[in-house]
């Protein structure tokens, strides 16, 4: 049995993870923010009572991965895996910027994913796990300037997670960037209505 956190875990590919995960009978620690629609996930914990564990965990807030921390601090963790993101402002092109949305965004798919993962570090190397991070071909080096604040943050979080693999190396921990593809979710789908339809968005969660 492998235990799991998944963060951004009641919808879309975290939620489709945690699914995954618990029903070969892995243990799931799932987190959520505490104002997300929780209805799917807390229905299927239901069926999985002993393998799904639903936690309230803000990734932007350090003292809500704190708390999370010390609730886990003896549990060791195969498998870390940041999914939590945010598509971004409506407004994110280079010349109509939201930048309160642009730092949300960045606090999110960026930020969030280095604290998440040093602050469970610890966990991981007890287990001799691994940490993996959803990104998006949106993070490569390009010209475009749509979704441009997503495209910031997927870009800075590669970056931010091939030095982390580089720190880890000689620990025996592997540091993996997995881009899934666009995928159908709640937050894909809505990304995809939006842009113009020649483009082929790649949203991770």
């Amino acid at each position: 049995m492998a235990v799991a956190l998944i963060t951004g875990a009641n919808r879309g590919i975290g939620l489709a993870l945690v699914k995954a995960y618990a029903n070969r009978r892995d243990k799931v620690f799932a987190t959520i923010r505490a104002t997300s629609d929780r209805t799917e996930l807390d229905a299927f914990a239901q069926t999985r009572p002993k393998w799904v564990e639903v936690l309230e965990m803000d990734v932007s807030d350090p003292a809500e991965i704190g708390r999370v921390r010390r609730k886990l601090e003896a549990e060791p963790i195969d498998i870390l895996i940041n999914n939590a993101g945010v598509s971004g402002p409506d407004r994110q092109s280079a010349t109509d910027m939201d930048f309160d949305g642009l730092t949300e965004t960045l606090g999110i798919n960026t930020i969030a994913p280095l604290r998440v993962a040093n602050a469970f570090l610890p966990n991981v190397q007890a287990a001799k796990g691994k940490i993996i991070t959803l990104s998006s071909q949106m993070g490569a080096t390009g010209a475009s300037s749509d979704s441009l604040a997503y495209r910031v943050s997927k870009q800075a979080v590669n970056r931010l997670m091939r030095a982390l693999a580089t720190d880890l190396k000689p620990q025996g921990i592997p540091v993996l960037i997995v881009h899934p593809g666009w995928v159908k979710t709640e937050m894909g789908a809505k990304a995809h209505s939006s842009r113009p339809k020649k483009a082929q968005p790649n949203f991770s969660s």
